[in-house]
């Protein structure tokens, strides 16, 4: 089982825009109101096409779709938060927060990668949404799919009991925190875990700070450390600027994608102990970041699946 892929599906976003349905609790997003929805869009599409090009130049691959023309869906932009992929062939389906991106979860998606890939088995954890419990994939959940081990910080969009069920069916270890963030003076929860925490093959970039309770911070460390993996430590200010959102994929080396904005709230340091284990590949995110509250790491689901001879 490895850490890594070189396989990336990606969403083109044809209606990009700021989501009054998520905004509740994603403390991120900002309702740009000085250009058009119209140049709102434009812009996250420019950055877009320049993130796949970039990824494709380091022979990462990426299969890009088409959100759909008639659709309502202003954050499909962030496909990881519906689907994930996985090395046994199988793919979940989450439930999610807003009613306007339960309409990202495609089916002519997952039967279009059977071209390529095989899928033996669709799993849905969306009957939670009856109940109003939500996990939100590979948003909500970090995994260590070497050690099956599962990060998740509890908030209304990852519900400790959801993130159970999902460890159970998949054998995994949960390990379950609360994090926060200061919001006009407030400790409010991180909406998603993927804003704070990252885990890649030899190391693991987190905002510790954020983890309040020093029994759930010792436990995140001790579980890193027990991993092998290095930790280096973000502060909650460059978290803010998405220096959590990352994500290591497999080109023709090992790359650690983020934002221009989490790669320039970095210090030397933390570059340098980063350019120890992998390359560092940044793109510039702004439009996508201020209106969607996400970044490059929410852009990219990772594709486990076995490929097809």
């Amino acid at each position: 089982m490895s850490q890594v892929t070189n396989n990336i599906m990606m969403i083109e976003p044809v209606l990009f825009n700021y989501n009054p349905e998520t905004a509740s609790n994603n403390y991120y997003q900002n309702n740009i109101q000085e250009i058009s929805n119209a140049q709102i869009q434009k812009q996250a599409l420019k950055e877009f096409n320049n993130f796949v090009n970039l990824l494709r130049s380091k022979s990462i691959n990426v299969y890009v779709f088409k959100d759909s023309d008639d659709s309502k869906t202003p954050d499909s932009v962030f496909p990881n938060n519906w689907i994930s992929f996985h090395a046994s062939g199988d793919v979940y389906l989450y439930p999610m927060f807003a009613k306007n991106r339960r309409l990202e979860r495609r089916e002519d998606i997952i039967n279009k990668l059977k071209d390529n890939f095989i899928i033996s088995q669709v799993n849905s954890l969306v009957h939670y949404e009856n109940k109003d419990l939500f996990l939100e994939g590979t948003g909500s959940m970090i995994l260590d799919r070497e050690k099956n081990i599962c990060y998740a910080a509890r908030s209304v969009r990852t519900d400790e009991s959801v993130v159970l069920d999902f460890c159970k069916q998949l054998d995994y270890k949960p390990v379950l925190f609360s994090a926060f963030q200061d919001v006009n003076s407030k400790r409010l929860p991180i909406y998603h875990t993927n804003v704070m925490m990252c885990v890649a093959k030899d190391f693991a970039v987190v905002c510790l700070d954020a983890i309040d309770s020093q029994i759930e911070r010792a436990n995140v460390i001790n579980s890193l450390e027990e991993s092998n993996k290095e930790i280096i430590e973000i502060s909650e200010f460059q978290a803010n600027k998405f220096a959590g959102n990352m994500l290591q994929v497999k080109g023709d080396k090992l790359y650690l994608i983020m934002s221009k904005s989490a790669f320039e709230s970095l210090s030397s340091l933390q570059i340098n102990k980063i350019r120890s284990y992998s390359e560092i590949l940044s793109v510039d995110l702004e439009i996508i970041e201020k209106c969607g509250g996400g970044s490059a790491r929410c852009m990219m689901a990772e594709i486990f699946l076995p490929l097809k001879k």
